[in-house]
């Protein structure tokens, strides 16, 4: 088998299942390394939740890793010296790979290894950054010179959706480089819905007193000004419903306590805490349309929107989610919104309240549009790839 070198800055709840599935299907052997170095492991203080967050799901079972040495003096995948590994070269090159996958270019050892293995070996490329959030003129300049100064260490960028697209070919990579890799989550985990996620989720109902039959809307993440959970709370207080209707806003962060305050008294309105990833499949199964208002910028796709698909959420999502032009179809699983636009967000609030006769389809639709999102599909077409 074809030896594949995966370099990644730390373990993630999205990219462990699809290393665990390719080094299942044996179709090419893996090693993984992870380059913030094994201090990563210890508990971490997560800004935008506002919390330290440890994962209640394994992100290092089933597939070879190695952690390498970090000597970066304020480690961390926050800024380009965060990540400094001295050995790494002699480290990916002990595992003598056939080709080489580099998650993201924004770390000192990341293109240390892209200018490295260039005409070595097959240098292959994963990042999800698009055209969404603009810049002034000579910033964009700047930048484009650089990046195409970077993918010139590249062979070929595994590309997740239309933005992504869009944002590889302005930044000099030729069409016959891209291959489409879709972003994608472990579905099966969110679709399947056990007897202990659905208690959970009824006895969540029942402690916030939401209705049966009430229509619930469901905005989970960190409470940032990026994802801008405050337009959500806002339109949904503009909207006169004539049914029952839920707002519920799952997470913590920066904005949490003073939006907590400012809504607390609202009727309909219900704030619970960070749900960990074992429990999320239940807060999915409990709300009826998920809704990722996010104005940027950052919000380079919008993984949660995967993960409430698969659960058969219908779904609203600002035009600034990389994800909406791949995963949002208008008016068939859901609706896309100008970001920041309140009128437009409340307009839609109320549409599917007086139109929920067609959300039951609007989910079935989500269900189906995610079928094609999948990590079976990532790791086929990584196979593909370094089989070449």
């Amino acid at each position: 088998m074809k030896r594949l070198a995966i370099i990644t800055t730390h373990p993630i709840q999205y990219n462990a299942p699809l290393f665990a599935l390719l080094h299942e299907r044996q179709m090419i052997e893996i090693k993984v390394f992870y380059t913030w170095g094994e201090s990563v492991l210890n508990k971490k203080y997560d800004p935008g939740f506002g919390k330290i967050i440890k994962w209640d799901i394994p992100l290092l079972d089933g597939y070879p890793f190695e952690f390498l040495e970090n000597v970066a003096k304020d480690k961390g995948s926050h800024h380009f010296k965060g990540i400094e590994n001295p050995f790494i070269i002699e480290s990916v090159n002990k595992f003598n790979p056939d080709a080489v996958l580099v998650y993201g270019w924004s770390f000192k050892s990341h293109v240390k290894v892209l200018r490295y293995f260039k005409k070595k070996i097959p240098v292959i490329f994963r990042g999800d950054s698009t055209l969404l959030d603009q810049r002034s003129f000579l910033k964009e300049i700047q930048r484009s010179f650089f990046l195409r100064w970077i993918y010139r260490h590249i062979d070929f960028a595994l590309y997740v959706g239309r933005n992504n697209f869009n944002y590889f070919r302005k930044n000099g990579l030729s069409p016959h480089q891209l291959i489409y890799a879709p972003h994608a989550i472990d579905n099966n985990r969110f679709a399947v819905i056990n007897e202990a996620c659905k208690t959970y989720a009824n006895n969540l109902r029942e402690k916030l007193e939401i209705t049966e039959g009430s229509l619930v809307f469901l905005f989970a993440g960190k409470m940032e000004q990026k994802k801008d959970p405050a337009i959500l709370l806002e339109a949904f207080t503009h909207c006169d419903f004539n049914h029952s209707v839920s707002l519920l806003i799952v997470g913590n962060g920066e904005l949490d306590t003073a939006l907590r305050e400012k809504y607390r008294n609202i009727p309909g309105i219900h704030f619970i805490d960070f749900q960990n990833q074992l429990l999320m499949p239940a807060i999915y199964e409990l709300g009826d349309v998920f809704v990722l208002p996010s104005r940027g910028p950052g919000e380079t796709w919008g993984l949660a929107v995967n993960e409430a698909m698969a659960n058969g959420n219908a779904v609203i999502v600002s035009d600034k989610c990389g994800c909406g032009e791949d995963l949002v179809i208008n008016g068939i699983n859901g609706y896309i919104f100008k970001a920041g636009d309140l009128n437009n967000l409340i307009k839609i609030l109320k549409d599917m309240d007086e139109h929920r006769d067609t959300i039951q389809v609007m989910k079935q639709e989500s269900k189906r549009i995610i079928d094609d999102f999948t990590i079976e599909k990532v790791a086929e077409t990584i196979e593909r790839v370094v089989n070449k």
